[in-house]
């Protein structure tokens, strides 16, 4: 059930769509659907999914797909940006699969009402679990093609901590799910995009915060979990697109690697588990990139438009080199 539809926070002609789902322990829960339709002859669409702490304000992104003739939509998932309620502990659930509902509700909008018979699905960091697992469980007949943004395939650390963490990590998240895991955030990462830092980018710091948000053992259960079984194999159907930096680091103030590499990921992991989300895998590692590579410097981010091009031609879209 449609809640509120009109214009977005970003202006029009976004528009955005605010939808009730089923209720949970925290009570009344909704998503968010943003889109904005193409003035090009259409091709189809793109579907996308932010990460955590995180929500759909990358326009750029958006604008390179609506020249290209693709519609754009942009879900907000239940606690996360347009779509945290008062009551809610943001960006938290115990389960991955709890987004399947707000997933299948999007698609239906892009596919049965929009009438959209190819659409490109897209997602970002957490996103970029939580979509290919939903897409291997669901197989739309209309996925077209699959665009991955750093995404989160394994835990960080070495092979041993996480070997001797996720059983721990299982445990406490099933009997104490809300026990939040003391970590700390130095907010270089934040500063390296917001155009009040060092950043080009304007974002709203009460949905994508500085210092992110509070982690829970149940919310890391669900994720290990997602990681499990992505790691054993999906069967996505249809070519996909995983980019990333080319390095990362770990720095402790603000200097180049921040504006240079992945902070936040591993990208060794995400090398090494891209093909486990099907047979028909294109990896691409961007030197100079973030974390979100479509918000990294000028340099960096051109070849990622460069790359994605690429691959649009020569597995997705016609090959007009007109629209490239």
């Amino acid at each position: 059930m449609t809640l509120e539809t009109g214009p977005d926070v970003l202006g029009e002609p976004w528009v955005a769509e605010t939808f009730a789902l089923r209720p949970d322990d925290e009570g009344e829960v909704v998503a968010t659907l943003v889109s904005r339709r193409s003035p090009v002859a259409g091709r189809g669409a793109v579907l996308h999914v932010h990460g955590f702490a995180d929500y759909f304000f990358q326009t750029e992104y958006a604008a390179w797909w609506l020249d290209r003739g693709y519609d754009f939509y942009a879900l907000d998932l239940r606690k996360y940006g347009r779509s945290i309620l008062p009551h809610q502990t943001p960006n938290y659930v115990g389960d991955l699969r709890d987004y399947d509902d707000e997933l299948a509700e999007a698609w239906h909008r892009i596919t049965a009402r929009d009438g959209h018979t190819q659409v490109v699905a897209s997602a970002h960091s957490t996103g970029g679990l939580i979509l290919p697992l939903w897409l291997d469980r669901r197989r739309p007949r209309e996925l077209a093609a699959l665009v991955l943004n750093s995404p989160w395939l394994d835990l960080q650390g070495g092979t041993a901590a996480r070997l001797v963490g996720s059983p721990i990590i299982k445990q406490v998240g099933a009997r104490q799910p809300m026990r939040e895991i003391k970590r700390t955030v130095s907010g270089l990462y934040a500063r390296s995009l917001h155009a009040h830092h060092e950043g080009e980018w304007d974002f709203d710091l009460a949905w994508k915060p500085m210092t992110s948000f509070s982690v829970y053992a149940g919310w890391l259960r669900a994720i290990r979990e997602g990681h499990k079984r992505l790691q054993r194999g999906l069967d996505v159907r249809c070519p996909v697109l995983v980019l990333s930096s080319d390095r990362s680091s770990q720095p402790r103030e603000m200097g180049e690697d921040v504006l240079s590499t992945d902070i936040v990921l591993d990208v060794g992991q995400i090398r090494r588990w891209s093909t486990a989300i099907g047979t028909h895998v294109t990896y691409v590692a961007v030197p100079g990139a973030l974390h979100d590579v479509v918000l990294s410097r000028p340099e960096p981010r051109a070849r990622v438009y460069e790359e994605l091009g690429r691959w649009l031609t020569t597995y997705v879209a016609p090959p007009s080199r007109s629209l490239l």
